[in-house]
């Protein structure tokens, strides 16, 4: 009877201390997939830059992974150029899953700790190159090595992050994708690399059944933001919306490896 009250109140401290980390999971994939919903990607960036608030980035990679791989899929069906974009990009998702599995250690070996540090500088790199629309144009002989090349980077920091933009993002405008197009190959190339990332966070254990639930209200959190994202993208100005954004991302990439950068120099 003892065994089974403190059981029991073990399980009502456990329940206690996850609502308001479920609260705070749900409104940061609410947000990030409010803003992937207006402006077409941004859901996994977002979302792992603020969980990494609260956590390790580890940890929030494994609870955005599935509400990520899903709401790519979608988007990779979602326009007539998949045959094109498999073509185009293979050497650049081929380069990504092989730089991903190549470092698959990063995220719980012993350069884990500066995760918080480098999800940072990437956040605010990658805000910067948004905000100040640098344009550079790879020509199409040259698209497949380079892309190989860039996808082995994009790969191997992915695996360390969880972030997959850069320098993927910059490459596939640069071979100059149209509009509708580019946002098919981005749900593409995302679905790919969060798949092989998966793995890593499989064979890692840190994707688990500790994970079901934060990743359950993650998802639908995530698809009613992007359902509002959408709604709202008529009635709002798109670039305005996203410069906004781009500067809310460097603040809190500053803030990411600031504290982290404390936190290792106070211990």
């Amino acid at each position: 009877m003892t065994r089974r009250l403190c059981r029991e109140r073990r399980s009502v401290n456990v329940v206690r201390m996850f609502e308001p980390l479920l609260l705070f999971i749900a409104a940061a994939l609410l947000l990030a997939g409010f803003i992937k919903g207006v402006i077409g990607l941004g859901l996994p960036t977002v979302a792992i830059g603020l969980l990494a608030v609260t956590m390790q980035p580890s940890r929030a990679i494994a609870i955005v992974i599935v509400p990520a791989i899903v709401t790519n899929i979608w988007q990779t069906f979602a326009g007539p150029y998949l045959r094109d974009i498999i073509r185009r990009l293979w050497p650049l998702m081929a380069g990504t899953v092989i730089g991903i599995r190549l470092n698959a250690g990063m995220l719980a070996g012993p350069y884990a700790r500066y995760g918080p540090i480098v999800l940072g500088v990437l956040l605010v790199i990658y805000a910067t190159v948004g905000l100040s629309k640098f344009n550079f144009s790879v020509a199409r002989s040259n698209e497949k090595w380079i892309g190989g090349i860039v996808g082995l980077i994009t790969g191997g920091v992915s695996a360390a992050t969880g972030v997959q933009v850069v320098p993927s993002m910059p490459f596939m405008q640069a071979i100059g994708m149209e509009k509708d197009e580019l946002v098919q190959a981005l749900g593409v190339f995302f679905t790919v690399a969060t798949v092989a990332l998966a793995f890593n966070l499989t064979s890692a254990g840190l994707l688990s059944a500790s994970t079901a639930l934060p990743g359950a209200v993650a998802m639908e959190s995530a698809f009613a933001g992007m359902f509002i994202g959408q709604v709202v993208r008529s009635r709002m100005q798109p670039e305005a919306f996203r410069r906004w954004f781009l500067i809310a991302m460097i603040v809190l990439g500053l803030y990411l490896a600031a504290s982290a950068i404390y936190k290792m120099a106070a211990s």
